[in-house]
């Protein structure tokens, strides 16, 4: 059975090959029954109770849609419905919000995603993740002039014609992963998690590496554990800003922990028994899992049910 972690099964046909025609998306964008989802700094439009997608009809928006701000095409619905993801964060006027705010609020994705159906933090992590990448790319990383938004949102083309240069939003492979050894696991904590909190190691593949080799050497430069086999778990999408975490567990060939000082504040091994107790909400453990939407969380989770 495949694993749909948070911020991926999303429900919508991206229709890719629909993003190079600029007469259909256009078309798309005058129908009054297409939807749009605001985001204001980065931050989605949802309903006001906080669980559900604040889609509005394009008729409602078509002020803006007719405005230089950065919209993507989402993709179709199983009704053909068009949907795209409009930035207003440029909207400086801040009675013209009010539409917004009366349909819902602005909120957080990490704040909602677990009120959400299942899929719609896909939906909603894509736009972020893509309106992100608009901001962060204005310039030619070739030439340095001003770059211009081309296939719906999913390209940016640098506007000096001795240059032309095409520029396509990037996904960043991180490996995450438990070491286990027997019926204890390697978890560490950061000076910035909250207090007792412990999780799976991680780290960004770099180029040249595949994703064993990545597990290996950021287990060892963390912990100064060295690993022998690496199982694939599962994988996450993660639009902080945008990557993909890729879950794994290793078998741990040795046990005495060095921590980096850099990473980690502390690494520890941990017992099967005393992860699931801390599952459960038990008190006395001293570990706080990390939260359901993680990837973390589940790497754990399973690592509890093996036992």
């Amino acid at each position: 059975m495949s694993i749909i972690n948070t911020f991926a099964g999303g429900p919508l046909d991206r229709a890719s090959d629909r993003r190079t025609d600029a007469d259909w998306i256009a078309a798309q964008r005058a129908k009054p029954d297409t939807r749009v989802i605001p985001y204001y700094r980065l931050q989605p439009l949802v309903t006001p109770g906080g669980n559900a997608i604040g889609w509005l009809p394009a008729a409602e928006l078509s002020e803006f849609l007719g405005a230089d701000l950065p919209c993507i095409f989402m993709g179709l619905d199983t009704a053909g419905v068009a949907h795209f993801a409009l930035d207003v964060t440029g909207v400086e006027d801040a009675p013209t919000l009010e539409p917004f705010r009366g349909a819902g609020r602005f909120m957080d994705l990490r704040a909602i995603a677990l009120r959400l159906p299942l899929g719609d933090p896909s939906t909603l992590a894509t736009g972020k993740a893509v309106l992100d990448w608009h901001a962060r790319h204005q310039f030619c990383a070739v030439c340095g002039s001003r770059t211009a938004m081309r296939m719906a949102g999913y390209m940016r083309k640098c506007g000096n014609q001795d240059c032309n240069a095409e520029h396509f939003p990037r996904t960043d492979p991180v490996v995450i992963m438990l070491a286990v050894r027997g019926d204890e696991a390697l978890v560490g904590r950061q000076k910035s998690f909250p207090p007792g909190m412990y999780s799976a190691l991680a780290g960004f593949i770099e180029p040249g590496e595949n994703i064993e080799e990545a597990v290996r050497r950021e287990i060892f430069e963390e912990a100064g554990i060295r690993v022998g086999a690496v199982h694939y778990h599962s994988t996450q999408p993660w639009p902080w800003p945008s990557s993909l975490m890729i879950g794994c567990f290793a078998d741990a060939e040795t046990t005495e922990i060095h921590i980096d000082g850099n990473e980690l504040e502390e690494a520890r091994w941990v017992s099967r028994n005393l992860l699931a107790a801390a599952y459960r909400g038990e008190t006395g453990t001293g570990v706080l899992l990390p939260p359901p939407m993680a990837i973390a969380h589940q790497l754990l989770k399973t690592f509890i049910e093996q036992g």
